[in-house]
């Protein structure tokens, strides 16, 4: 992910997490478990099937718009809910929580809106493409009854 699009960075002793335009990353800083974590990112067919399996150990990137719900648990912790996927804590001091969740719960609407436009132009795509072979079957069928 490009560094010129992060909006919010949060540097602790074994984390660091990059809140961007469309995704939220949370890096660890050292240890297997950052070796673990590089060699997922950077294998995305990898990261897709095995993913699963090591969430628990290492937190992986989350594109914004997967994300269902942000808020602060009791002890003023961003607790994020993504479905199909285990839920993230990021442990964060109470300010930094608050303003994390909140730009959060501003920047995701964004993302699902524009994750229905593009869901929705591709399916009228696909709807107008059916239509046209449907229209030159019928044009090539009319002019073999023509013959």
């Amino acid at each position: 992910m490009d560094n010129e699009d992060v909006i919010m960075v949060f540097d602790k002793p074994h984390f660091i997490v990059k809140l961007h335009q469309t995704l939220l990353e949370v890096d660890l800083k050292e240890g297997v478990r950052k070796k673990m974590e590089d060699f997922l990112e950077s294998n995305p067919h990898l990261r897709e099937s095995l993913g699963l399996l090591f969430q628990n150990v290492i937190p992986l990137d989350v594109q914004l718009k997967n994300i269902e719900s942000v808020w602060l648990n009791e002890d003023g912790h961003v607790k994020i809910v993504i479905p199909h996927r285990r839920d993230i804590t990021i442990p964060l001091e109470k300010d930094e929580s608050t303003k994390l969740a909140d730009k959060l719960n501003e920047l995701i609407p964004i993302e699902k809106a524009k994750e229905a436009e593009k869901i929705l132009a591709s399916s009228s795509a696909e709807r107008e493409s059916e239509e046209r072979r449907a229209e030159s079957r019928f044009m090539v069928d009319e002019s073999e009854r023509q013959r």
